[in-house]
C-alpha cells in the first residue's frame, strides 16, 4: 500500500481518494494474503460494489460505524511526507485524505499524521548533529495540539490521547535504559495506532544511542533491532520506526545485507528517485 501512494504521488501529484482506493484494491487483488488488517477484503468488496464512489463513507461504516483506529494507514504513510517537504500544511490535509480511505476513525487518521510529522521533522534535520530528543517530542506536541482538539468522536475521555503518548515517550526517554516491559507497558505495542506509532518514534529516539543487548553501531539496524525486540505488531512498528530513521540518516545509512533481503528494494529506491524529481520541478 505505501507504494501506491506513492505511484499515486507521482503520477498524478496529490491524492484523489477514489483513484487511490483503486490501486489498494488491484494491489490487494494480487497478493490478499499479505496480512492486511480486518474488515480490508469486506472493505474493499464494498469499494468494487460501489464503483469506487463515496469511499471514505464506506469506511466509515466500518466497526459499527466507527471507523478503523489501526495502525494500516500510517505505516503506508511515508511517501507523503516526502512529497510534502516544504509543506506541512498540506502534508497534514493530504496524510488526512489517505488515510481517511481505510481509517476513519480519528485514532487511525491523526496517528497516521504524527507519523507523518515525525518523518518529516526528520527530513529537516543535520544527522551529522545530535538530535535534541525532548525538542523533538515537543516539536510534535507542539504540531498535534490543534488537530487533537478535534476529538470529539473519541469516547475514551482523553482529549489529546496522541499528546498524553508523547509524554510518555519523554519520560522513558528520561529513564535512560528502560526494560522493554516497561516501554511496552507506557507506550503498547498492538495494531492500534495510539499504541504503535508512539512506540516507533520512542524506538528511533531510543536507537540514536547504544542499547544494551542490541551489539551493532549502525543505527538504522539498532532501530529494527530494538522494535522487533518490544513484540507485538512487529512488522509495522519496525517499518514505521526505521522510516522515521531513514528519514533522517538517508538511503546510506542502510546495510546492503539488509537491502538485499528486502523485496522490491529496487522498484522502491525508483519511486524514491521519481518523488525526487516531482519535487524538483
Amino acid at each position: 500500500m505505501t507504494i501506491s501512494v506513492a505511484e499515486e504521488l507521482i503520477e498524478n501529484k496529490g491524492v484523489d481518494q477514489s483513484r487511490l482506493a483503486k490501486r489498494f484494491v488491484q494491489s490487494y487483488v494480487k497478493a490478499p494474503n499479505r496480512g492486511y488488517g480486518s474488515g480490508i477484503n469486506e472493505l474493499f468488496n464494498k469499494f468494487q460494489g460501489a464503483k469506487f464512489e463515496n469511499v471514505k463513507q464506506l469506511a466509515r461504516e466500518q466497526f459499527s460505524g466507527r471507523g478503523s483506529f489501526g495502525n494500516g494507514a500510517a505505516m503506508r504513510v511515508a511517501p507523503v511526507p516526502l512529497f510534502c517537504v516544504r509543506s506541512e500544511s498540506e502534508l497534514v490535509e493530504m496524510v488526512r485524505t489517505q488515510a481517511e480511505i481505510t481509517h476513519s476513525h480519528k485514532l487511525g487518521v491523526n496517528g497516521a499524521i504524527l507519523q507523518a510529522l515525525a518523518i518529516h521533522q526528520s527530513l529537516h534535520l543535520n544527522p551529522m548533529k545530535p538530535i535534541d530528543t525532548q525538542h523533538f517530542i515537543e516539536e510534535l506536541m507542539r504540531k498535534m495540539k490543534p488537530i487533537e482538539q478535534d476529538n470529539d468522536d473519541i469516547d475514551d475521555g482523553d482529549p489529546e490521547p496522541y499528546n498524553r503518548q508523547l509524554t510518555e515517550i519523554t519520560k522513558l526517554l528520561d529513564k535512560g535504559n528502560p526494560s522493554e516491559e516497561a516501554v511496552v507497558n507506557s507506550l503498547g505495542h498492538s495494531v492500534c495506532a495510539l499504541y504503535s506509532v508512539p512506540t516507533a518514534i520512542y524506538c528511533f529516539l531510543r536507537s540514536l544511542s547504544e542499547i544494551d543487548g542490541i551489539a551493532t553501531d549502525n543505527p538504522f539496524k539498532r532501530c529494527l533491532e530494538y522494535a522487533i525486540s518490544l513484540g507485538g505488531d512487529t512488522d509495522t512498528i519496525a517499518s514505521m520506526a526505521c522510516a522515521i530513521s531513514g528519514a533522517f540518516y538517508g538511503e546510506s545509512i542502510i546495510p546492503p545485507s539488509l537491502l538485499k533481503h528486502c523485496e522490491a528494494s529496487e522498484k522502491i529506491t525508483n519511486l524514491a528517485d521519481s518523488l525526487s524529481k516531482v519535487l524538483q520541478e
